[in-house]
């Protein structure tokens, strides 16, 4: 039976399971709920568990029964978003402020159902599999926690591949793949600047040191240093998403900030903006007179497709599902990624797969939205190329 008839089987039982996932949404490490019905459904399997020290993960090996042979590591997000959830669907969120607005309640089900298929085809496999359930993605990242607690080998010898999935609840019609080789996903780092003066009156400013036009003149710049000193083809984008500074109109205060997000494409790009946004900031400063505090604070790195395993993956879903089901994206994505700390490891891939409810992708609200609504019909497809792909990467044997 192939990995498409088996997922098929599956159909009821792991969409109940995103749905029940859905209702219970958790955040950052802690995910005991969630944790409980990823281990109330693998049950009766034969697959080794382990549970996380520091987190609310679950990593489970399935040893093949036609090995020793390569490993291969599958992994979903577990966690979900301080979001107060507005969708009409029956199952909403029961926890309030939470939602599960980026579909990892569909990821856990998707992998969950992968291991159901490949614990049905062990006797064929030769090799093992590991299963990855990871939460804090939307945080400071459980990806590399759980590296540390030795999920890359948890089969007792480092994983050969790695393939994950993010759904999508609008941009593409439902049921379609995507993805690109190389750079797919953005590093994502933060860059948080106080400008430090002296407060006066405002009608007497010669008398301070005023911060905020000289943090104003900072934002600025920062813009003009992106298009003037980074390869417009190995882009830069730097967002100010908090400025601050002052209490009343008539007072010049003693110092002002900002917060930024910055996302690069590439390690070269990344150290330079490291670099180069911190000496601005300071001498600009400097050159007013005052002083700077820059802090360049590094998250998520670029999420890297390795090209060969990318190959591999679009020809099995243009194999399985055909070649009007996969799109290859022209440009990366600027949303970043902690698979891509697993990545970093192993070669492998990161796909993208819509889960859109309407017939107009580019009309429908967008993950993170509290009305981000999740079409989970998608779920046997996702858990059977999971599948099919271990099931060729373990043949494959290299």
């Amino acid at each position: 039976m192939s990995t498409v008839e088996l997922a098929e089987r599956f159909r009821d039982e792991i969409i109940t399971l995103r749905r029940a996932l859905h209702q219970v949404p958790e955040y950052d490490f802690d995910l005991p709920k969630s944790q409980q019905l990823i281990l109330d459904a693998l049950e009766g399997l034969p697959l080794e568990i382990t549970l996380g020290k520091e987190l609310s993960s679950v990593t489970a090996v399935l040893r093949g029964g036609a090995g020793p042979g390569p490993v291969v590591l599958l992994r979903g997000d577990m966690d979900a978003l301080p979001v107060t959830e507005r969708t009409d669907v029956p199952f909403i969120s029961q926890h309030v402020g939470m939602m599960h607005a980026c579909g990892h309640d569909l990821h856990v089900a998707g992998l969950v159902g992968a291991a159901k298929v490949l614990c049905a085809l062990q006797a064929e496999l030769p090799g093992d599999v590991v299963f990855m359930f990871q939460p804090g993605e939307e945080t400071t990242g459980g990806a590399p926690v759980m590296i540390r607690e030795g999920v890359l080998d948890a089969a007792g010898r480092r994983a050969d591949a790695a393939y994950g999935l993010h759904v999508g609840s609008a941009g593409q019609p439902l049921g379609m793949w995507s993805s690109r080789p190389g750079s797919f996903m953005a590093a994502a780092d933060q860059l948080h600047v106080r400008v430090i003066g002296e407060g006066t009156h405002g009608s007497t400013p010669y008398r301070g040191k005023d911060p905020i036009p000289v943090l104003c003149e900072i934002v600025g710049a920062l813009q003009t240093m992106v298009t003037r000193q980074f390869d417009v083809f190995d882009p830069v984008v730097l967002t100010v998403g908090q400025i601050a500074g002052g209490t009343k109109e008539n007072i010049i205060p003693d110092d002002a900030f900002f917060e930024a997000t910055v996302r690069t494409f590439s390690e070269e790009a990344r150290a330079k903006m490291q670099r180069t946004s911190v000496q601005l900031a300071e001498a600009m400063a400097a050159a007013h007179g005052l002083t700077a505090e820059a802090d360049y604070r590094v998250g998520y790195p670029v999420t890297v497709n390795n090209p060969a395993e990318y190959a591999f993956a679009r020809d099995t879903i243009i194999d399985v599902f055909g070649p009007d089901r996969f799109r290859e994206r022209a440009n990366p994505r600027c949303g970043a990624e902690d698979m891509s700390y697993v990545l970093n490891e192993v070669p492998g891939v990161y796909l993208n797969l819509s889960a859109c409810t309407t017939a107009d992708p580019d009309a429908a609200h967008d993950n993170h939205s509290p009305l981000a609504n999740f079409d989970d019909s998608i779920l046997p497809d996702a858990s059977a190329l999971l599948a099919e792909l271990a099931v060729r990467r373990l043949n494959r044997g290299d």
